[in-house]
């Protein structure tokens, strides 16, 4: 056979496994609104840049079994110019499921991307394992535990490159734990769930009827559970989300993530920030408003924002710089920590500090949630794992108490002890072992509200930030209006910043 009649073969066999799982099965897929594998990797990636490995895969290298690439697309593309590697599973071949020759693609994939330090994607849409009742196929069943390694790959590749699982379909049992041990989790509303087992498994071990959505939709792990870290409407929004994401990081780790131009100036004073913290200390506000205000083009990508909503995280730009933002959140509870709070705040802080970005501290924190529910629920350890965080990161960490500091929620703001390179405050700002309120009830408990309000009075002036910062606790007292063109100052001068800490094999942070 002449190489022209060879190629001729090559491109129809490759155009057979284009085709995915039919037309039918396509179909279906978009009658729930979902994209398919290869329409994702087109949104996702820069136009053109997309390199596909293993294309010709089949289930077990059976010619004869119709499973294209083996229901999962694999390769390399660019997103904003920068490289990476993605997995897209193919529900319209064997529902997605892991099989041992897309298993080998894919562990083929983190192998390339942990070699060449560049960030690793999934796109999960799939039932999970691939099982068969094919005794031809025993062997692959019966060595299932194979496909533990890409979960200990998985956890190797933790902090040296971006990770990232976007559910746009379902991912059960094994492809729940790709997720699970993901840096960044966002789902599709309505068409995206993970769960350990799925509702015929749970019916069957513990007796319960549920539907996949009501298991472990996206409602249930960005407001519940706090698994998944972003709700979308659609795949595409979700892969926008994807690409934004990715924005904000740098490679891999041991590098600064890429400044870009800023879309307003470094020097620019927002007037808004003089009305936005209410005179009354008890009124709440929402703390989103005063991060609007200083970021670039008032833009927040917030991470996890409606589980622990007590406490905001999310990636932003000032002046251009990559900076993640910790601040109490008023409006909703008060912006107390709790055992979620502590959890969702220590995990985002270890995200930034492991890819080199600095973190932004905004503190109105009336402290840890007290109570014997929160002791049951494990509040000291859950507030330990925050304590820890904060005090390993040695990014550049800047602190502005925007209306209140106390107790330890104020240490673990990144108050005075933990390092922060900038901790200033705003006129009226108080920072204390607890309000005079608090002190009051403890000195004066058997006293009448009165005698209780008038002591308050005289013991606020005592905790007072000019107080404060005439001991030398605060580095200034600023307007408002400063807190921009001094964020960004700092952020220019810390940009370098190295901290050195004593040899250990490895830190033991609390569970």
């Amino acid at each position: 056979m002449s190489m022209r009649k060879k190629v001729d073969e090559l491109e129809r066999r490759r155009a057979e496994a284009k085709k995915m799982g039919g037309e039918a099965r396509l179909a279906r897929q978009k009658e729930r609104g979902k994209l398919d594998a290869r329409a994702r990797l087109d949104l996702l990636l820069d136009p053109g840049t997309f390199r596909e490995i293993g294309l010709l895969a089949t289930h077990l290298g059976r010619a004869e079994v119709a499973t294209p690439a083996d229901g999962v697309v694999c390769g390399t593309g660019m997103i904003d110019a920068r490289p990476a590697c993605v997995a897209s599973y193919d529900f319209t071949v064997q529902g997605g499921s892991i099989g041992p020759v897309g298993e080998r693609k894919v562990a083929r994939l983190r192998e390339l991307a942990l070699r060449e330090r560049i960030p690793m994607i999934w796109l999960v849409d799939s039932a999970g394992a691939r099982l068969s009742a094919d005794p031809e196929e025993a062997a692959w069943i019966s060595s299932f535990a194979d496909t533990g390694y890409l979960f200990r790959e998985q956890v190797v590749m933790s902090g040296v490159v971006p990770l990232v699982a976007a559910m746009v379909g379902p991912g059960a049992a094994g492809t729940a734990y790709i997720p699970g041990l993901a840096d960044f989790v966002p789902m599709v509303r309505g068409t995206s769930s993970m769960a350990i087992g799925g509702p015929y498994l749970v019916k069957s071990v513990v007796g319960e009827d549920v539907s996949e959505e009501a298991l472990g939709g996206s409602k249930v792990h960005t407001e519940v559970s706090g698994v998944a870290d972003l709700e979308t409407g659609s795949d595409a929004e979700c892969l926008a989300a994807v690409r934004e994401y990715l924005s904000y990081f740098p490679l891999r780790a041991g590098e600064k993530p890429p400044r870009r131009a800023p879309s307003d100036p470094a020097d620019r004073r927002e007037e808004a920030l003089l009305d936005i913290v209410p005179e009354n200390p008890r009124q709440a506000y929402d703390v989103h408003k005063v991060i609007a205000a200083v970021v670039d083009g008032g833009r927040l990508f917030e991470i996890k924002p409606r589980w622990a909503r007590n406490i905001v995280t999310g990636l932003a730009r000032i002046d251009g710089w990559s900076v993640g933002i910790v601040a109490n959140n008023p409006m909703q509870a008060g912006g107390v920590l709790d055992v979620n709070a502590a959890d969702k705040a220590a995990r985002f802080v270890n995200l930034c500090d492991a890819f080199e970005i600095p973190l932004l501290f905004l503190q109105d924190v009336p402290g840890f949630m007290v109570g014997s529910k929160v002791e049951q629920q494990g509040i000291i350890r859950h507030g330990a794992k925050m304590l820890h965080a904060v005090a390993s990161a040695t990014v550049p960490k800047l602190t502005v108490v925007l209306r209140k500091g106390y107790g330890a929620g104020y240490y673990v703001m990144n108050g005075r002890a933990y390092e922060p390179d900038l901790l200033v405050a705003w006129p009226g700002a108080e920072i204390s072992v607890m309000g005079a309120e608090g002190m009051v009830a403890i000195a004066a408990n058997k006293q009448p509200d009165e005698v209780k309000k008038q002591l308050a009075e005289g013991i606020r002036p005592h905790i007072d930030i000019y107080r404060t910062a005439a001991l030398g606790y605060v580095d200034d007292v600023i307007d408002p209006r400063e807190t921009r063109p001094l964020l960004a100052h700092y952020l220019t001068l810390c940009a370098d910043k190295r901290v050195e800490r004593p040899w250990r094999k490895r830190e033991i942070p609390p569970m």
